[in-house]
């Protein structure tokens, strides 16, 4: 199981660089402003699963309040790779990746970062129990995509949001906490709209 120590890294994450024979990068959204928001999908790896699809992101993005100003020069959402020590991540280029989720579903999360999510846990209904190590949380399949798109995928957006607010557009000037900041923010303004639109009721 996945023990959830924190949601994101600050590292950055990178691409492997396709060439031609001429040397030259091909044009992807690991080095190129792609003028419209690719959704791609990596394989999610062995013990791993994409619970959350395309079409997941594709409808979330859609209520997202001021979306064409919040996405500006944002150039794709990747379901990325498993990996244990991320569940989200952001580039500096313009790339949000979200970590393919263990198959098995659910995670020992670090009792701090547990009391910080709690108020979204709960609405997600989500059962927790406490344990020496952290607190043992148990997820559906919904559950999954809610925390995913809720939050890590909001909380993301943050960090572009963040870098696209500086005067350089280089790097997220206020990080960690103005992004967790704004996740919390719009997951309470639109959590109504989300379970009409994905119709689930936690």
């Amino acid at each position: 199981m996945r023990i959830g120590n924190r949601k994101t890294t600050p590292k950055v994450k990178g691409g492997s660089v396709l060439r031609k024979n001429n040397h030259k990068h091909t044009s992807n959204y690991w080095n190129t402003h792609q003028g419209h928001i690719v959704i791609d999908a990596e394989k999610s790896g062995k013990a791993y699963k994409h619970f959350l699809k395309k079409k997941d992101i594709i409808r979330f993005l859609e209520i997202i309040p001021n979306w064409d100003e919040v996405s500006i020069e944002l150039n794709a959402i990747v379901l990325a790779y498993g990996n244990s020590s991320w569940f989200g991540c952001y580039d500096e280029l313009g790339v949000i990746s979200i970590s393919a989720w263990e198959r098995e579903k659910d995670v020992l999360f670090d009792k701090a970062f547990y009391e910080e999510h709690k108020a979204l846990f709960d609405r997600l209904g989500i059962q927790a129990t406490d344990q020496v190590e952290g607190v043992f949380c148990e997820f559906n399949e919904d559950q999954i995509k809610g925390f995913q798109l809720l939050h890590i995928l909001l909380h993301e957006i943050g960090h572009h949001v963040d870098r696209m607010k500086t005067k350089s557009k280089r790097e997220c000037a206020r990080g960690e906490q103005f992004a967790e900041d704004f996740a919390f923010k719009f997951e309470k303004e639109i959590w109504d709209e989300y379970q009409n639109v994905f119709n689930v009721v936690f």
